[in-house]
């Protein structure tokens, strides 16, 4: 490896460790801050939060790292202003594209090894760290999972338990569905299969249940009973993806599959996995130009605060076209490659007089 290109490297690097570390510090502060909040009242040891908080940083900071990686370049290209490292460069005969050309290519190969590695660790993380919360939760009476068995509900209401597995979910129905119902000392008082059952509201509604109790078989029109979940609820038990690994995506999509239950949410959060190393070095790349362009510039301040700028526009921009996807108001392939795309398209525009700078 060249020594120019060992340099640079090794620059970009600390700078996004340098980065990296700061925005752990902050994301652990306010998580922590969160954390204390949350056991105000109740009798836990002072360590408690900080345990949370470590377990659950690493999940938030996956989430920064396009504002990290944004961030980095910029204070690469601060650290050889301030050293001239630009003269240096240019009477070597190193010119700008060559620079970005390094950069962009390092950050594509360093994408990929957060994605793979980091992701899964702080997915695995998160994991631990909801099944650990879960007890000091007010849901904890409560479950839902999908299987390949299907939709398994856990439900505590009304001095009873309810055991419910149901083969399909298709718009507010779950569909082919047996209730085991128990006393609170899990003693069952009677069995329900059904159809079709309306869960769009908290009061359920079973269309033509069969009931068994004891040696008995009761067959209504209609019953009702009341839970604790609804459609909506249950669709929001599941969409806290970034506890699952890669591997655990592709099984929850295909148990979600089997059960007629809306894979969009997954396959947005898998497609987005798939593409953030590309973001990482488009975003690279036009921070890159942008520093450039500026470099004459003796303001740091003005320059981190454009960065600042930039990030949130950028976020607000991939947040906007991710909700079009999530909602299915577009597909999920555009609202994911449009930006992607339109970032390249700025990029190619800019770069080609990159080298006059």
């Amino acid at each position: 490896m060249k020594l120019y290109i060992k340099f640079i490297i090794n620059l970009f690097l600390r700078s996004f460790i340098f980065t990296f570390m700061i925005m752990f510090c902050l994301v652990f502060i306010l998580n922590l801050l969160s954390e204390i909040d949350f056991f105000k009242d109740m009798n836990v040891n002072f360590f408690k939060p900080i345990y949370f908080t470590l377990l659950n940083s690493p999940a938030l900071i996956f989430e920064m790292l396009p504002f990290i990686f944004l961030l980095t370049t910029q204070l690469f290209y601060i650290s050889i202003l301030k050293d001239n490292q630009f003269e240096i460069f240019k009477y070597s005969g190193i010119k700008n594209f060559t620079i970005i050309k390094i950069l962009a290519i390092f950050s594509l190969v360093l994408g990929f090894f957060i994605t793979i590695f980091f992701y899964n660790i702080s997915s695995n993380l998160k994991n631990f760290y909801l099944s650990l919360k879960s007890p000091y939760t007010t849901d904890d009476k409560y479950l839902a999972v999908i299987t390949k068995n299907g939709l398994w509900i856990k439900d505590k209401i009304d001095q009873k338990i309810l055991m419910i597995n149901s083969k399909e979910i298709k718009d507010n129905f779950l569909i082919n569905t047996f209730i085991t119902e128990f006393n609170d000392n899990y003693e069952i008082k009677r069995y329900i299969q059904s159809d079709k059952i309306d869960i769009s509201k908290n009061n359920w509604v079973i269309y033509n249940p069969k009931i068994f109790i004891k040696n008995e078989k009761i067959n209504k029109n209609t019953l009702k009973i009341n839970s604790n979940f609804n459609y909506e609820k249950i669709q929001n038990l599941f969409s806290n993806l970034s506890s699952l690994s890669i591997i655990e995506l592709n099984n929850l999509k295909k148990n979600y599959q089997q059960i007629g239950y809306s894979t969009v949410e997954i396959d947005m959060h898998i497609l987005k996995l798939v593409t953030f190393p590309f973001y990482f070095m488009l975003l690279v790349t036009f921070t890159s130009i942008i520093m450039i362009n500026y470099k004459r510039l003796k303001n740091s301040t003005f320059i981190v605060s454009l960065g600042l700028f930039l990030s949130v526009v950028i976020y607000y921009i991939n947040n906007f076209f991710y909700v079009l996807g999530s909602t299915e108001k577009m597909p999920i392939y555009l609202s994911i490659l449009i930006p992607l795309t339109t970032l390249f398209l700025i990029n190619l525009v800019f770069i080609n007089k990159i080298n006059e700078r």
